[in-house]
């Protein structure tokens, strides 16, 4: 079988279990394998109907109220337990902050190698993978010889594409033997975001801040335009450093991945970290005053000038042909 790690909000698996899901059907169906789902906390099970919709034929649901809060190490214990019995041929995991965190327990409960931020899968007499290297500056071909390959997948590399025939999905419960030290590391408490905004990660439109917004104050006309255009404003990680935006904001290597319709970048010059947050944008804009910066040259669209000056227009334009 190919097992696909799911994280999930309750009810549905997030955007990029959706991907993992994708990756993990088209191996299934070029080696001939069932596509399995692991999923936890209570109410595990609750998602099954979800996953049919990505060709999944059973859920392994581990409801153990325990992991309804984030506990890396028990979740790697309990994935590697399910591995040990039941012998995947692959594993696959997202590359979020928890995914990784969970499949690095996992690895290391097992001694199996760990493959992260693969952009391509090839099954056969001998597996081969793509995956990210430096930031996403150097693409690695790797040869998987491992008895059981475990994976992570690259945000937004991967079309989140659903099956063409929607499964009915078997529920199988599991649970596994955790103990007080797997849960001593685990999130003890939380701050919501702001109730009505639109996170990052789901965005179809991001209007960027850097340096070149110039102060906390500046960011009132980013804030302004990407409440016109339904969006919601993302920054450099030079940005939070000076303590102008929050870090829930920051998008990089370091931050949240993006892979928005349009991404309008003002005043930032693109390191490597930020291009690589930004890479799955459809459509770039920038808006800076150095026409040679990094994040113009890679941009669907460029505007030469101050921000100040072109933002306001940009407004006025919206607002005009609505």
């Amino acid at each position: 079988m190919i097992l696909v790690v799911v994280e999930h909000d309750g009810s549905a698996p997030d955007r990029l279990s959706v991907e993992a899901l994708a990756l993990g059907r088209s191996i299934a169906e070029a080696s001939g394998e069932a596509l399995h789902a692991v999923a936890w906390g209570s109410g595990a099970a609750g998602i099954a109907g979800a996953l049919g919709a990505s060709g999944v034929a059973t859920l392994h649901a581990i409801e153990d109220a325990r992991l309804d809060v984030h506990a890396p190490e028990a979740i790697g214990a309990a994935l590697a337990q399910l591995i040990e019995r039941d012998g995947p041929a692959a594993v696959i995991g997202t590359s979020s902050d928890r995914g990784s965190e969970v499949m690095a327990h996992a690895a290391a409960r097992t001694g199996l190698a760990l493959t992260a931020n693969c952009t391509e899968v090839r099954p056969g007499g001998e597996w081969e993978a793509t995956r990210q290297r430096w930031a996403g500056s150097l693409l690695e071909e790797a040869r998987l010889d491992g008895p059981i390959r475990l994976l992570t997948v690259a945000p937004h590399a991967i079309e989140p594409a659903l099956a063409a025939s929607p499964t009915t999905v078997a529920v199988e419960p599991f649970s596994p033997t955790l103990s007080d030290r797997d849960m001593r590391v685990r999130i003890t408490s939380r701050v919501p975001a702001e109730e009505g905004k639109i996170s990052l990660a789901d965005a179809r439109v991001v209007v960027g801040g850097g340096r070149g917004v110039g102060s906390a104050e500046g960011f009132a006309a980013l804030d302004e335009l990407a409440e016109l255009l339904g969006g919601t404003v993302g920054v450099s990680r030079v940005v939070t450093s000076a303590g102008w935006r929050p870090h829930a904001q920051q998008v990089g290597q370091t931050g949240t991945r993006i892979a928005p319709d349009l991404y309008i970048a003002c005043g930032i010059s693109g390191a490597i970290q930020h291009l690589v947050g930004s890479r799955s944008a459809k459509a770039i804009m920038a808006i800076n005053t150095d026409r040679d910066a990094p994040m113009v040259t890679r941009a669907t669209y460029a505007v030469i000038g101050d921000l100040h000056t072109i933002l306001p227009a940009i407004i006025a334009e919206v607002r005009a042909a609505r």
